[in-house]
């Protein structure tokens, strides 16, 4: 395992072909060792701790997935030459963690930090975006993407969550062409006839249904014995649209979000609102 993405490691590693062996034979060209790693059927339940150690090195930080399987796989390696030896698993084991502790006191010794210098700081973080980037595809554009990253990382002022950072993908253009928009983006259509931009906008954000309302009974039959009682019917059910449309401009707003579908006859409301 490990020297299957030994070979991607670095700026200068190889990209690896996969091809699925399901339904469609899916082609698959990447040098990310996560990706890679979650890709092959494994058995042997040493290969599949290496699998897992990749995978919680992805969640947890992100990066350096290929280099704790290599890390990993030459310590293997070196302690099975030891129990060749007859060496004892357990003195292994204690022999790894004694390394361990020394490893971390002398890491803690040779940090520091420039938390309190705003522009070295930040020098800082550009560096390790740098270095991150660059054994990945967009290594031809590091720099303007490890300026996004830490643009987004320092507007969240420590907090740490991610999720207040979103991705939105677009086909077409170029990779330069991303950017980071100062506020929120929603990925959402615009109605026909609503306005392409809103300055002083009043929003009214919800999650209703905006369908005509119908009859929504399990199990409900509506009989009648002439088509005019089917027009009354549907005239009814479009008052009730209109009304539920007029309560939502009442609130004042002149932009209207919804999370599901708004249908013709509402947006048409909205439309002569102004909404």
């Amino acid at each position: 395992m490990a020297d299957l993405v030994k070979s991607t490691l670095g700026p200068k590693g190889m990209d690896k072909i996969l091809q699925s062996m399901g339904r469609g034979h899916e082609v698959t060209v990447t040098n990310d060792g996560a990706t890679i790693l979650k890709s092959v059927y494994v058995d042997n339940p040493a290969a599949k701790v290496l699998q897992d150690i990749s995978r919680v090195q992805d969640d947890e930080v992100g990066d350096g997935t290929t280099s704790v399987v290599v890390l990993a796989g030459e310590l293997l390696r070196e302690a099975e030459q030891l129990v060749g030896q007859k060496v004892h698993p357990m003195t292994i084991i204690a022999g790894f963690r004694e390394a361990e502790a020394v490893a971390k006191t002398e890491l803690a010794s040779a940090a520091f930090s420039n938390a309190g210098q705003p522009d070295a700081f930040r020098q800082d973080l550009l560096n390790i975006a740098r270095t991150t980037l660059s054994s990945k595809i967009l290594t031809a554009d590091k720099d303007h993407f490890a300026e996004l990253a830490v643009d987004a990382i320092t507007r969240l002022k420590g907090s740490g969550n991610l999720e207040a950072i979103h991705i939105i993908k677009k086909a077409g253009g170029a990779l330069k062409d991303s950017f980071l928009d100062e506020g929120f983006i929603l990925d959402k259509k615009i109605g026909v006839g609503q306005p392409k931009r809103i300055s002083d906008a009043k929003v009214l954000i919800a999650n209703t249904p905006m369908d005509t309302d119908k009859v929504k009974i399990y199990g409900a039959r509506v009989r009648v014995d002439s088509m005019v009682k089917v027009g009354e019917i549907e005239a009814a059910e479009k008052n009730k649209m209109r009304e539920k449309c007029q309560k939502i401009i009442d609130h004042g707003i002149n932009c209207f979000i919804n999370r599901q579908l708004i249908y013709n006859f509402p947006e048409e409301i909205f439309a002569d609102a102004g909404a």
